[in-house]
């Protein structure tokens, strides 16, 4: 692992970019503009996800994985070999626009220390109108106003180390969908707050998630584990339930197929193993729901 040399008073960031190889244009356009980051001291890893990096700019190492391991654990994969008392997560079709960003994204973890992970707001880079889901909270107001939230979009998540070692990571099982609420959950349970930094900006292209051959499977089995593995007993039948709800309200009536494929994967949700379970704190509960979102929806 390279140790990167700081001045006085610079952050140092691990910097984790995640790809299977198949975007090279856009990759290569978000290391690029991971390396244009001022003011800060960097170390970059492209994790191969099944595909063996090339053509990388100068002073980003590769790691090659030989298979794809999926995205929780592959961001995983990178995290050991960077050094760095942030860390930073970016996907392959995402890019920063700002050179400033992670300074000042730095910034605000800085003058608030009960920040432990934050997520800047999220545009296309071509004018295409965001999509709602981007804003991570339940009464989306504006895209601009910040505040804490409790799930968050992965292509671009800046976290204190020490805060993101105490959570143990992405949510390897799940593959892919939900790891990001998870991760904002464990956040919370050690006493820190996830924020939306709508003064922010990540470029990312407006895609549908379910580009994603298994997006419904999966988004539903994933609820279900996301619940079993760290929802205290009582919370778990609430949560399902209230989004088993939301689901077929959604679905019953525009796509009966895609709430099939959802409910097939609800039912290996409870099937199959999820992984070790750690309840959230009672304490975390109760400062979720002062914060405004209880743990059942």
């Amino acid at each position: 692992m390279s140790v990167p040399r700081a001045e006085a008073g610079t952050p140092t960031v691990g910097v984790v970019v995640l790809t299977q190889g198949t975007r090279p244009e856009d990759l290569d356009r978000g290391i690029r503009s991971v390396l244009a980051q001022k003011d800060v001291t960097l170390d970059v890893i492209c994790v191969g996800n099944g595909w063996q990096p090339t053509g990388l700019p100068t002073g980003v190492q590769p790691l090659a994985l030989p298979t794809n391991l999926g995205i929780p654990a592959g961001r995983n994969r990178g995290v050991s070999l960077v050094s760095g008392e942030y860390l930073f997560f970016l996907d392959d079709d995402a890019s920063i626009p700002d050179p400033y960003f992670l300074r000042d994204a730095i910034a605000h973890l800085r003058a608030d220390p009960s920040i432990g992970l934050l997520q800047p707001r999220v545009e296309d880079p071509t004018g295409v109108e965001s999509p709602r889901r981007w804003i991570p909270r339940i009464r989306k107001g504006e895209a601009t106003a910040p505040g804490p939230v409790f799930s968050v979009w992965e292509g671009a998540v800046l976290l204190r180390r020490d805060v993101f070692d105490a959570t143990g990571g992405w949510a390897e099982p799940f593959f892919y969908a939900h790891e990001g609420i998870e991760l904002a959950w464990r956040v919370w349970d050690q006493g820190r707050v996830a924020w939306y930094a709508g003064d922010l900006v990540a470029n990312h292209p407006v895609i549908s998630p379910t580009r994603h051959a298994d997006y419904y499977r999966l988004n539903a089995r994933n609820r279900v584990w996301l619940a079993r593995r760290n929802l205290p007993a009582l919370f778990v039948p609430l949560y399902v339930g209230s989004w088993t709800a939301i689901q077929v309200l959604r679905w019953t009536l525009n796509d009966r197929q895609a709430l099939r494929a959802w409910f097939g994967g609800w039912r290996e949700g409870w099937r199959s193993d999820p992984g070790p379970r750690h309840p959230l704190r009672a304490r975390t509960v109760w400062r979720m729901t002062r914060a405004g979102r209880p743990p059942i929806i």
